[in-house]
């Protein structure tokens, strides 16, 4: 029965791209957006852990840069997955 399913399966799985720099692009975009959230909306941003150079990550704590890094990553790979599915990348 699975192998009946299997040629359907592969049918409807998305159809994957490569890398370009557009798609990198997209991803610093993302981060800088995210940086810009975090920066707006941690309330105590220099809680914590500091980072080894503290100016250079404006101020922030580790905690804070990892969190601003992971939203990151989530902001561009939804949009770079929804450019592609719709063709602009």
């Amino acid at each position: 029965m699975v192998f009946m399913l299997s040629p359907l399966l592969a049918a409807a799985a998305p159809a994957t791209f490569s890398w370009s720099p557009k798609v990198g692009l997209v991803m610093i975009a993302c981060h800088f957006l995210a940086w810009a959230i975090a920066k707006a909306n941690i309330q105590l941003p220099n809680e914590g852990t500091p980072m080894p150079n503290a100016k250079f990550f404006g101020g922030m704590s580790h905690a804070s840069v990892v969190s601003a890094n992971c939203l990151g990553h989530v902001l561009g790979m939804g949009t770079i997955l929804g450019l592609a599915s719709r063709g602009i990348l």
